[in-house]
C-alpha cells in the first residue's frame, strides 16, 4: 500500500515493498520521488519511463492485446504529461490518461465502478470494462494505428 504525501510531493512506500531492493541498513519506509508507484504489489511503474509503462500495459492486457496497442497509439504508453498530471488529449482536452479515456462521456460510470481514470490502475481497468462492453469503438479515432493488431 502506498500512501502519498502531497505537502512533500514523495511517495512512501510501506515496508513491505520498501524492502525490496534495499540493504539491511536502510530504512524500512525510504521516500521515492512521486515519478513512481505501487500499481499492485511489489511492482513498481516507473511514470517517467515508457518502457516502464508500456511493460506494465502488455503484461496487464495478456488477454486483450489490443488494449495495449491501442494504449501505444493513444498515449505512446504515457500516463502523466511533463507537468506530473494526467496525460490529457491534444486534440480534446477530455481524454485523459494511457487509454485517452474521455471524461465527458465515461467520468461518471468509471467512478460509480471504482475506477478513477487519473490513475494508471483505474484507466487500465475502465478501458477493460469498456472493452467488454463495447469491444473498440471507444478508440475508433486511432483505428488505423492499431486495427492491424485487432483479434
Amino acid at each position: 500500500m502506498a500512501v502519498l504525501d502531497f505537502a512533500t510531493g514523495f511517495l512512501m512506500l510501506s515496508s513491505i515493498i520498501a524492502g525490496q531492493g534495499t540493504s539491511s541498513s536502510q530504512s524500512t519506509s525510504p521516500i521515492v520521488k512521486v515519478d513512481r508507484t505501487v500499481v499492485s504489489e511489489a511492482k513498481f511503474v516507473d511514470y517517467t519511463r515508457r518502457e516502464s509503462i508500456a511493460a506494465y500495459v502488455q503484461e496487464y492486457f495478456t488477454d486483450s492485446p489490443v488494449l495495449a496497442e491501442i494504449a501505444r497509439c493513444e498515449s505512446t504508453y504515457r500516463h502523466l504529461g511533463l507537468d506530473g498530471n494526467v496525460l490529457r488529449g491534444n486534440v480534446n482536452s477530455n481524454d485523459v490518461g494511457v487509454m485517452q479515456i474521455n471524461e465527458t462521456y465515461h467520468k461518471e460510470r468509471a467512478e460509480g465502478l471504482g475506477f478513477d481514470l487519473h490513475t494508471l490502475e483505474g484507466n487500465l481497468a475502465y478501458a477493460k470494462y469498456l472493452y467488454e462492453k463495447q469491444g473498440v469503438r471507444p478508440w475508433k479515432s486511432s483505428s488505423k494505428c492499431w486495427s492491424e493488431f485487432q483479434s
